[in-house]
C-alpha cells in the first residue's frame, strides 16, 4: 500500500488545470495505485491526481457499488434533473456543505492502457464524477456553493486546525454549474 499525503485547500496545485495524459506507462499505473490506496485509506469516494500534487487528468472512485479510475475524463449530463445534498472533499477535511449537482451523468475517458471506457452514474456516483472532474479543472466544490454558504464555508476553512493561515481565494465561475474557475 502506497498512501500519499493529500494536498489541502490553499495549495496552488488544486487551482491549476491538469494536463492530458499521453503516456500510458508504468508511472501512470503507479499513480493510479497511489490514488486508489490513498483514497481507500482516507475513506473517500474519489480522489484526483492534483490532490496528490500531480497535474495529470486522472481520478479514482469507489462509491454506489462502483469502483475504478478514469484517465482524461469528460462527462455529459443526462436529463435536466439536479440533486442537492452534502458534499465534502479530502482536501477540505472534516467539512461538508450542501452542493447542487446534476443527478445523472455519463463519463467517458480511458483506462490505464489508453482504451476507451464509459461510466454512467446517478446520485452519489454522478456527484463523484462531477466533483473529481472539477478537481482536474482546478475547481473545488466550494466554488459551486451558493454565495451565502460559500462565505460560511470559507470562514469555517480559515478557522480549521489544518488550515495553514493563507487567505483562501475562491475564483468565481461564470456559471454556477458549468463554468471553470479562472
Amino acid at each position: 500500500m502506497t498512501v500519499q499525503p493529500i494536498r489541502l485547500f490553499g495549495d496552488p496545485v488544486l487551482r491549476s488545470r491538469a494536463t492530458e495524459v499521453v503516456d500510458f506507462d508504468k508511472e501512470l499505473r503507479i499513480l493510479v495505485k497511489d490514488l486508489w490506496d490513498t483514497m481507500q485509506d482516507a475513506g473517500g469516494a474519489g480522489l484526483a491526481a492534483p490532490q496528490l500534487g500531480v497535474g495529470l487528468r486522472v481520478f479514482t472512485y469507489h462509491c454506489d457499488g462502483f469502483a475504478g479510475h478514469l484517465v482524461n475524463p469528460s462527462f455529459d449530463v443526462v436529463g435536466e434533473e439536479y440533486q442537492e445534498g452534502p458534499e465534502g472533499c479530502l482536501s477540505i477535511p472534516g467539512m461538508s456543505w450542501d452542493c447542487r449537482r446534476h443527478l445523472h451523468v455519463v463519463a467517458k475517458g480511458q483506462n490505464l492502457h489508453g482504451e476507451p471506457i464509459r461510466v454512467e452514474g446517478t446520485q452519489l456516483l454522478a456527484r463523484c464524477i462531477q466533483h473529481e472532474t472539477d478537481h482536474l479543472d482546478g475547481v473545488l466544490f466550494v466554488d459551486r456553493l451558493d454565495p451565502e454558504t460559500r462565505k460560511a464555508a470559507l470562514r469555517a476553512i480559515r478557522e480549521a486546525d489544518w488550515f495553514d493561515g493563507r487567505v483562501p481565494t475562491i475564483k468565481q465561475s461564470p456559471h454556477p454549474l458549468f463554468g471553470q474557475a479562472r
